[in-house]
């Protein structure tokens, strides 16, 4: 029998519970460089971060925009933010200076956080491009002509930069704020109060920052770890970007929630996620499924122990059949869940729980959530469909976001008024109320009048020994409208034609169906979070096959 009792409460009281219950007990890890702290270390540096931040003025409302990968000080300022009454804004790690500049406009965002450089990019120097004023006015008192709402610049580390305050300079401000004024703060906000803001990917139009509350993302946290049986003898292993909703809510709020132990890599490393694995015996391992093929693929997997691994998340994009079963058996992962959701939905609706049979966990994605109503619905009529039928997929609770920032057409537009938001994805539910993702409603292929859902071929072409990877889209077809095109990334050594993967499909999927081009492709466009831009892949079929 599932608990059903949701809680009322904000992000630093979640925190706070957290210390209370586990203060000696391992909070934060990082492998590479031998950095642990215990809950009571932990809650004491967000307590300092956030004093600081009230004394540099970071006001109750107040958008915090961090541009980072998953460096040390990130969690701490997630929770200190939360206890000021600050919005965190998450910012997508691959973004440039137009998308930058489009978001810091966008959610008129009065602080901002950076590091000095992620991969191939220079943050620092994007930053000072951006902010020129940066290198001329006094700390605290910036005035920008690109944004005027903007305050104040962070640099989330330990080093000095012209115009920026380091996380030591923050901290040591907080001897300047009186506890009594700190814990007034705190006591003046609601667990309804908006507290973090994620801007969607942009797989189609212009990102929009969907608000979400300390009640949509603490509660869906606490749910989502569990249906994994956590406890605070587990650790998590978090190789997913801390920006998205996967690792600051499925991820962090999970951990907190139950007082697991988080094994933080700043970066996703197939070997550094063995390491880390092995030597801090995780018991649970997220990761998007490209991530686990990436692991299970690595010259070196089988030097590693795995044993220790119980369960998990496999989510982001649809999950192969074949991955998955490879994830549970030579991984150890066998009570490893399926996570279903979007941002707008704090983001999880249905999730896979221990004891659901084999074919559900490899099938499906799991049921509603406790408190969340999820249905599939006909896209024309509205009306819900029976079980078995294919139609969108909707959700309503606590978990539906506030709605988009400054954004009350787009908002209307995914959120009925009463309550139902909108998806965007196609799904067919059982009549035990399993759901299974069938596609996107814009990913559909209609050839010639015919309907086509790519999940379907992907799965079959996953069967074929020498595919590692398989994508499906539509290519433009002067013929049809739309021509099916996969996109396959083969194994290593594999020797294999177009035509070889076409026979592979005859007298095993309907003639229309079988992809009339197929590109063999070394990886996939994806957004930062690890969702396949299929649209991309339409228009590289176009450039590819542009007789069509």
């Amino acid at each position: 029998m599932r608990e059903t009792a949701l809680r009322e409460v904000t992000l630093g009281r979640l925190l706070d519970e957290a210390v209370e219950k586990w203060p000696d007990s391992d909070a934060v890890i990082y492998v590479d460089r031998d950095f642990r702290m215990t809950w009571k270390e932990f809650g004491t540096l967000v307590d300092d971060m956030a004093k600081g931040l009230m004394a540099l003025g970071v006001q109750k409302g107040e958008k915090v925009a961090v541009w980072a990968n998953n460096v040390p000080y990130w969690v701490a300022l997630q929770f200190a933010t939360a206890k000021i009454g600050a919005v965190l804004l998450t910012v997508n790690t691959h973004y440039r200076t137009h998308e930058l500049e489009y978001l810091l406009r966008n959610s008129e965002a009065e602080n901002f956080v950076t590091i000095g450089e992620f991969r191939d990019h220079d943050y620092l120097n994007t930053t000072y491009e951006l902010i020129p004023e940066l290198r001329g006015h006094e700390r605290g008192f910036l005035k920008s002509a690109k944004f005027p709402h903007l305050r104040r610049v962070f640099y989330l580390g330990a080093e000095k930069h012209r115009g920026l305050y380091s996380m030591p300079e923050v901290i040591g401000m907080s001897a300047v704020v009186d506890e009594a004024d700190y814990q007034a703060r705190q006591d003046s906000l609601d667990p309804q109060d908006v507290v973090n803001m994620q801007y969607t990917s942009g797989t189609t139009g212009f990102p929009k920052g969907v608000q979400l509350t300390h009640s949509n993302i603490g509660n869906n946290g606490y749910w989502i770890g569990r249906n994994m049986n956590y406890t605070h003898e587990d650790r998590l292993c978090l190789a997913v970007p801390l920006f998205h909703c996967f690792g600051c809510v499925l991820g962090v709020l999970a951990c907190v929630n139950h007082g697991v132990a988080m094994v933080i890599l700043e970066d996703f490393d197939p070997l550094q996620v063995m390491i880390s694995v092995e030597q801090e015996k995780c018991t649970s391992l997220y990761g998007v499924p490209t991530m686990f093929i990436a692991t299970l693929q690595h010259k070196t997997f089988d030097k590693f122990d795995f044993s220790s691994l119980r369960t998990g998340i496999m989510a982001g994009s649809p999950c192969p059949v074949e991955v998955m079963k490879q994830v549970m058996d030579q991984m150890n992962m066998s009570e490893i869940t399926i996570c279903y959701g979007l941002t707008e939905a704090s983001p999880v609706m249905t999730q896979t729980v221990i004891g659901d049979t084999l074919e559900h966990m490899t099938e499906t994605v799991g049921q509603a959530m406790p408190e969340i109503e999820v249905k599939v619905v006909d896209p024309e009529t509205g009306e819900e469909c029976p079980r078995g039928v294919q139609g969108e997929v909707c959700c309503r609770g606590y978990n539906v976001m506030v709605g988009y920032y400054n954004n009350p057409e787009g908002t209307a537009e995914a959120v009925e008024q009463n309550g139902w938001l909108h998806s965007g994805d196609l799904g067919v539910m059982d009549e035990d109320g399993y759901l299974s993702i069938t596609g996107r409603l814009k990913d559909m292929i209609i050839r010639g009048g015919e309907n086509i859902y790519p999940r379907e071929i992907e799965e079959f072409l996953y069967t074929m020994p020498d595919i590692q990877d398989v994508q499906v889209a539509g290519v433009p077809s002067k013929k049809f409208g739309e021509e099916v095109g996969a996109f396959v990334i083969l194994k290593n050594g594999a020797d294999v034609t177009p035509e070889d993967v076409q026979d592979f499909c005859r007298g095993k999927i309907s003639r229309y169906k079988i992809p009339r081009y197929v590109a063999f492709v070394t990886e996939y466009p994806m957004t930062a979070s690890g969702k396949i831009q299929k649209y991309k892949l339409r228009d590289l079929g176009g450039e590819l096959f542009p007789d069509a």
